[in-house]
């Protein structure tokens, strides 16, 4: 019993010293991916490029293995169709209406364009990343780059770091395109509101500074998804198993991760009282 009892100190403290261990492991990681970036640039650019063709359209059928282009475009036209129904909606029972168009250009491009989109990456693109990263640990193929002096961090990390973020770029503007074109529909077409008033004020709203916020956010979405996956691949232990519970946990850190970020980037951007450019507020 004496030695039961001393033991549960230990036992206690154990779930709090591996969870910083795992922080402190993860932490070093992202470092070294992000230190190795222009240097694979240089290095590896071939197996940069594979990977932007990967992320992006995919290496087979359109249904079973297509690209990330075509999911980003889906979930922001849905959402955004969503956001032109219930925001007309909305605004027709205090009788503004016609500010339907305002509420696109602000809602799509400050917070929906730039969240659904990372959703996607991290659903379709960072799964992949996890369970790809994690099939070579399990198997042994990253300890055989390290024998053959290849180091494993950069070729296959830094890779497709570097890959995500040149890649989402062009993805996140044909979602944000999706966004205002299915607002835009929605409200026009199926509520039947005049198109000149909509796109009115759609445009008096709608600055190429949020723009490029939007896009910063995007990016930054697109370094942690990459980071947070990547991370969990590259540790993955204890056989297939291990590596699709690894894949479950990196998609639930991330999503979180990128809705407590999108938040703290909304406050940094436009502040705790943000200005509507156009409207003199």
């Amino acid at each position: 019993m004496p030695v039961t009892v001393s033991r549960l100190p230990a036992r206690a403290a154990r779930p709090v010293v591996d969870g910083f261990a795992a922080l402190g492991r993860h932490s070093t990681f992202y470092a070294r991916v992000l230190a190795a970036v222009p240097t694979v640039l240089v290095r590896y650019w071939r197996h940069v490029l594979r990977h932007v063709n990967d992320i992006s359209f995919g290496s087979a059928s359109l249904l079973a293995g297509g690209g990330t282009i075509g999911v980003v475009f889906a979930m922001s036209a849905v959402a955004s169709t969503q956001i032109g129904l219930e925001g007309y909606r909305g605004l027709d029972i205090i009788g503004l209406s016609p500010m339907t168009g305002l509420m696109s250009a602000l809602v799509n491009t400050r917070e929906i364009a730039p969240v659904v989109a990372s959703v996607a990456l991290a659903a379709k693109v960072g799964t992949g990343f996890t369970a790809q990263l994690g099939a070579m640990r399990i198997s042994d193929e990253i300890d055989a780059l390290e024998t053959m002096a290849v180091p494993s961090v950069p070729f296959l990390v830094s890779t497709r770091m570097a890959a995500a973020v040149i890649s989402v770029v062009p993805l996140y503007l044909v979602g944000l395109f999706a966004s205002y074109a299915a607002t835009s529909l929605a409200v026009t077409q199926l509520k039947g509101q005049s198109s000149g008033t909509y796109d009115y004020y759609f445009q008096l709203l709608l600055t190429p500074g949020d723009v490029g916020f939007s896009l910063l956010k995007a990016v930054i979405f697109a370094v942690i998804i990459t980071l947070v996956h990547c991370g969990y691949g590259f540790h993955a232990a204890g056989g297939p198993e291990g590596v699709g519970k690894a894949a479950g946990r990196a998609l639930r850190t991330s999503i979180v991760t990128i809705a407590v970020v999108d938040v703290l980037l909304t406050l940094t951007i436009w502040g705790t009282q943000p200005t509507l450019p156009g409207l003199g507020a």
